[in-house]
C-alpha cells in the first residue's frame, strides 16, 4: 500500500516521540544533572527524576512529527536527484539520508529547543516545575528578550543534532537494508528496525557527547554565553574530560531510546498505513 506522505509520518512520529521521551525521561534527567555545572548532587541528585516531564510531553509529539514529516518527504524528493549525479546506489542513499535527516532536525528544533530550555532548567533543580521555568523565561528577567531566551542554545543544538543525525540515520537505514537482504525480504520489520535503531543511536550518541555537554551548559547558564568562552572555561576549570560527562547515561539512553523511538515509528507506520490508505 502507498503511504500518505503527510498524515502517516505525523501520526507515527508523534507516537514514537512521546513513547521514547516518557519511557527514558529519568535517564535524560540523570544525564542533564551530570553535565550541569557543579555535578549530579548539586543539581538535585536522585530527587525528582521526572521533574520537567510536562514540557517533554508538550514538545515530544509535535517535534518528532515534524522531524519525520520532513525526513520521509525529503528522502522521496532527494534520492532521484542524488541518483542522477552519484552512480553508486549506496552512496546516493547515504547522502540522501544525511541531507533529509539534517533538514528534519532543523525543522524539529524549532519546537524541541524551547521545550529543552524549560525541561533542563527543571531537571537541574533551578525551578520546581515546567510552568515556573517557562514563566521565568517569559518574564525576560535576563534582559535577552523572550524569543532569544526560549531559543537559547538553538545554534549549539543544531551543531549537535546535525552530526548526530548524519551518523545515526544513514547507519540505521543501511542496517535495515542489510537485515532485509539477509532475510530475503523487501524491508525490515519493526523489531528489526528497533535493533538497528539501537545500534545506530548508541554510536551517534557516544561520538557527539562533547557537543551535548556544550548545549546543556548554554541552556542552563544564568546569562548568555558564547561557545568559545564556554569551551575555554570548561577546559580551564574541569579539563578536557568534562566534555564526556554523562557519556554513559547518554549512550545508554539514546541506544535504548533509539530502539523504542524507531521501533515504535516503524510499527506505527505499518499500522497507520493500513488504516489511512
Amino acid at each position: 500500500m502507498e503511504q500518505h506522505p503527510i498524515l502517516i509520518p505525523l501520526l507515527s512520529g508523534g507516537a514514537a516521540g512521546t513513547c521514547a521521551d516518557l519511557f527514558f525521561f529519568p535517564i535524560d534527567t540523570l544525564k542533564t544533572r551530570l553535565q550541569a555545572k557543579g555535578g549530579f548532587f548539586t543539581n538535585g541528585g536522585w530527587k525528582g527524576m521526572y521533574r520537567g516531564v510536562g514540557s517533554a510531553i508538550v514538545g515530544s509529539a509535535p517535534g518528532a512529527s515534524l522531524f519525520f514529516l520532513t525526513y520521509d518527504n525529503m528522502n522521496r524528493t532527494l534520492f532521484p536527484i542524488f541518483s542522477t549525479y552519484v552512480s553508486a546506489p549506496g552512496l546516493a542513499h547515504g547522502l540522501t539520508h544525511m541531507t533529509a535527516a539534517s533538514l528534519g532536525e532543523i525543522a524539529a528544533c524549532t519546537i524541541r529547543v524551547p521545550t529543552e530550555v524549560v525541561k533542563q532548567r527543571v531537571q537541574a533543580s533551578k525551578y520546581h516545575s515546567s510552568l515556573a521555568a517557562l514563566k521565568s523565561v517569559l518574564s525576560n528577567h535576563t534582559g535577552e528578550g523572550v524569543f532569544r531566551g526560549l531559543y537559547r542554545g538553538y545554534s549549539t543544538t543544531i551543531l549537535r543534532e546535525i552530526p548526530f543525525t548524519m551518523i545515526q540515520f544513514p547507519l540505521y537505514e543501511a542496517l535495515k537494508r542489510a537485515t532485509a537482504r539477509r532475510a530475503g525480504r523487501k524491508s525490515a520489520n519493526a523489531a528489526e528496525g528497533a535493533v538497528c535503531g539501537s545500534i545506530a543511536g548508541g554510536a551517534a550518541a557516544a561520538s557527539t557527547t562533547p557537543l551535548d555537554v556544550l548545549k546543556t551548559r548554554i541552556m542552563l547558564s544564568e546569562e548568555r554565553v558564547s561557545v568559545r568562552h564556554l569551551v575555554r572555561e570548561i577546559v580551564r576549570d574541569e579539563g578536557f574530560q568534562a566534555f564526556f560527562k554523562g557519556v554513559g547515561p547518554r549512550t545508554m539512553w539514546i541506544s535504548a531510546g533509539g530502539a523504542v523511538f524507531l521501533g515504535v515509528y516503524e510499527a506505527a507506520k505499518n499500522l497507520f498505513t493500513g488504516v489511512v490508505a
